[in-house]
Formats: C-alpha cells, sequence, structure tokens
C-alpha cells in the first residue's frame, strides 16, 4: 500500500467463572505493605476512573490512585516507559510497538470487545458498497494501530494488492473531518466514533473486523510497579474487573454517566457499548495465541519491525486459570 505523508468474544458465563476464580488468587495474595502505596494511574476522560466510580467499585481502597488524564493511550504509553506511571492501558498493537521500543512494561490483565465494533466507514453517497471496491482508493486510519491493522487485514483477505490502495495516516478526529469532506474514501475506525458516524454524519459501514482483529484492550503496568506495588495493581486490576461486568448489566446507565463526562451523544454511547459488549479477559494460552498471530501478520504489513515473542510482555500471573474458558 502506498503510504502518505502524515495529514471470537469472552461470555459473559466463562467472563464471571474466571472472575470468581481470579479473585480468590488475589485474596491469597499479600496485603499491601504498611507504608501507604500509591498507584500512579493513566487514564482518558470517561475511562477506567469513571467506570470505577459508577460501578461503585472504586471504594474503600487500601492504597491510594494518583489519575492522570490523558487524551489518548499513546501518551499514556510514553508516560509508562518514563517512569512517571504504574499503570494505564492501551491496545494490542500499540503495546505490541512500544514493547519492541523498549518500553519496561507488561500487560497484566484486560478486556476483549467484539471485533465487528471495528469497521471500516464510508460516506452515504460513496460509490464504494463493499471491502471489494476498496482497490484505488484513499484510506484513512491510526498509523500502527487498529486503523491500519483493519485497513492492511481487509485488503489481503479481498486479495486486494497493499500497494493498490493509498494509506492515509490520520487520527480519529482528522479522519471524520475528512471523510465528510470527501478528501478520503473510507476510514477505518472503533467505537464509538463508528456509532457516532453512522448516527450523525449517515457513514455506511463496508468491513468489519471480524475474524481479523483480536479487539483487545491490555490493562499494563510498568516492571516496577510490578515488582514493587503488585498487591495493588492486583487490587486495581480485580475491581476494573468486576466494573467491566457490572457495566454489561447496567448499559443505560453506564452511557449516561460517560456521556456527561465525555460530553458525546449519550445515544451514541449507548449503542457503542451495546455493540462492543466489553467483557474482562484471562491472558491464557488462547489470548497469547491470538495476539501472537495478530502480531505477526503486523510485521508482515510492516506495521511492525521484526517478529516478537508476545508471551515475554503478556503476564499471566496476576490472573487464576479461567474455568471451562476456550
Amino acid at each position: 500500500m502506498r503510504i502518505l505523508s502524515d495529514a471470537p468474544r469472552t461470555t459473559r458465563r466463562h467472563a464471571a467463572a474466571w472472575l470468581a476464580a481470579a479473585l480468590m488468587l488475589s485474596a491469597a495474595a499479600p496485603s499491601c505493605a504498611a507504608e501507604p502505596v500509591m498507584l500512579r494511574v493513566g487514564d482518558q476522560k470517561g475511562g477506567n476512573r469513571a467506570l470505577l466510580e459508577i460501578s461503585g467499585f472504586g471504594k474503600d481502597l487500601r492504597y491510594t490512585i494518583a489519575w492522570s488524564e490523558f487524551p489518548a493511550a499513546a501518551p499514556i504509553l510514553e508516560a509508562l516507559n518514563a517512569g512517571a506511571l504504574d499503570v494505564g492501558y492501551t491496545g494490542d498493537l500499540s503495546l505490541l510497538t512500544a514493547y519492541a521500543a523498549g518500553a519496561p512494561i507488561k500487560a497484566v490483565g484486560g478486556t476483549k470487545s467484539d471485533p465487528r465494533s471495528h469497521a471500516i466507514l464510508v460516506r452515504q453517497d460513496s460509490p464504494i458498497r463493499s471491502d471489494a471496491d476498496l482497490a484505488g482508493k484513499r484510506l484513512a486510519g491510526t498509523r500502527g494501530g487498529w486503523g491500519q491493522f483493519l485497513i492492511d487485514a481487509t485488503l489481503e483477505k479481498t486479495r486486494i494488492r497493499l500497494e493498490d490502495a493509498t494509506f492515509a495516516p490520520l487520527n480519529p478526529v482528522d479522519a471524520k473531518v475528512a471523510l465528510v469532506a470527501g478528501s478520503i474514501d473510507a476510514w477505518a475506525v472503533w467505537e464509538p466514533y463508528v456509532s457516532f458516524a453512522t448516527r450523525k454524519d449517515n457513514a455506511r459501514v463496508i468491513a468489519d473486523g471480524a475474524g481479523l482483529t483480536p479487539t483487545i484492550t491490555f490493562i499494563v503496568a510498568s516492571d516496577t510497579a510490578i515488582a514493587t506495588k503488585r498487591a495493588a495493581v492486583q487490587d486495581l486490576l480485580d475491581r476494573l474487573n468486576r466494573a467491566r461486568l457490572w457495566s454489561l448489566d447496567h448499559l443505560p446507565e453506564y452511557a449516561k454517566s460517560t456521556a456527561a463526562l465525555t460530553r458525546l451523544p449519550e445515544d451514541v454511547l449507548l449503542a457503542a457499548y451495546a455493540a462492543q459488549r466489553t467483557s474482562p479477559i484471562n491472558i491464557d494460552d488462547g489470548v497469547v495465541a491470538e495476539v501472537q498471530e495478530a502480531s505477526d501478520r503486523a510485521t508482515r504489513y510492516g506495521i511492525l519491525a521484526k517478529r516478537l515473542d508476545v508471551g515475554r510482555v503478556l503476564d499471566r500471573s496476576f490472573t487464576a486459570p479461567a474455568p471451562n474458558a476456550n
């Protein structure tokens, strides 16, 4: 693909069974140190802090959380790499990119969303009707992340050579403007951008990530925090997992609360959350294999510079085995 200059989800039943096992592991872990522990946690507006507060699982901590809000996952990873944060979160490919660059971090847990919540969009009046029509088109997405990966994987699936389309590396805000203006032909993005574009801008979905993208968001901790603040990291992870399961049963309430924080339309967020069905995952053999396959594809596409052993960045020690997990 020419590059322009820069201009199978977790079931509720399995997740609940895994969570019970994880809580047993947490209870068996050593108590937090006698001296007060502070976790420096990176977040985004309407993210994990809001989830803990809305669900009620952020109360009665035996440690302190110093929250820092960032506009995106990339600066969270930069702060983790610099030692300015203990915990943050990011998408699977962004994690691998940071790890490949030498960041001293590990994924300690995470969530998985329905891969169909990642999609390629076109304008309502576009002549593009399916992914088979993407040859020769100008396609926008985030460089080195889900956007570029979904574009490359979709072209490969439809047997369109990467060099027979043009990749425009744009962040979601700029890509949205470019799609509405008609300066790009299609846009690869994730929720809630998908629901906003389809509901408010009359965009159409012509392809999605089903069978192509892992759609995993990892909770990431620095190596230093894992070594020195392990009990607090484990407790925060368990609380986030319980809060995420709570959100699945309270989507309207969750959407209403986060709409007030993010100033995004409530109907857009409700549609996005319903599409994602985001559930906590256990970092197990299945997750390692899925991310390894995606990592190898990203290397083939040139998104990652070299092949990685993803088992080295996925820390399985923070979760107990998930009973009956696939």
